[in-house]
């Protein structure tokens, strides 16, 4: 069961952009429900985001963008002292909104040029596809993805239980990459309870597993 939360004070909804017939929309469906991910799409989707990097990084984390990342920590409540993994974690906007609050968060990226220009000092940068992630079985307490594909086994498998899901669409149906919250909830093994909302231009989750 999810709990629609009331929109922020603050929200707007976005502006069209990305609709149901995007490529990308297609494939985040695809993946979350249970179609294979080949080493075609994984060289396909790490090219595309190598060749957005540069301009990526040279834009400053917009306070619209973040303003869902920020109200899921706020009135979802996602544990802070604890293991955070963000996959497709990008140039690092979820990176610098978790400095300081975090106790411990690790950076995961498909795309090498994506990590290249992600901040240094902040978070250990791990270059992995998401479908296989080199980590042990209950390794973190919270799995953040922020415009990211969903590969719900391995969200699965590395989060420990009791563990915590964020789930950020900052475009909200209008991301390419985008599910809604009840959909991410379905797509994961085992029941799920939580809370969603909007925030900014976009849409939030943070699931728990019932």
């Amino acid at each position: 069961m999810i709990v629609e939360l009331p929109a922020h004070p603050e929200y707007q909804p976005p502006g069209s952009f990305a609709g149901p017939d995007h490529p990308m929309r297609k494939l985040t469906r695809a993946m979350a429900f249970g179609e294979p991910w080949t080493s075609h799409d994984a060289e396909r989707v790490a090219t595309i985001f190598d060749g957005l990097a540069a301009e990526w990084s040279e834009r400053h984390v917009d306070l619209t963008k973040a303003a869902p990342v920020l109200d899921a920590i706020e009135r979802g409540r996602p544990p802070l002292d604890a293991s955070w993994i963000e996959l497709g974690s990008g140039t690092g906007a979820g990176t610098r909104l978790l400095d300081g609050l975090a106790r411990q968060q690790i950076s995961v990226d498909l795309s090498e040029q994506m990590l290249a220009h992600a901040p240094s000092g902040l978070a250990p940068k791990v270059r992995a596809d998401s479908s296989r992630l080199p980590f042990a079985a209950d390794s973190a307490d919270v799995i953040l993805l922020i415009n990211m594909l969903l590969f719900p086994n391995e969200v699965d498998r590395v989060l420990r239980p009791g563990g915590h899901v964020v789930w950020v669409n900052t475009l909200g149906d209008q991301t390419p990459i985008h599910l809604l919250p009840a959909d991410v909830a379905v797509a994961l093994p085992g029941d799920w309870i939580g809370v969603a909302s909007q925030a900014g231009t976009g849409l939030w989750a943070v699931l728990e597993r019932g």
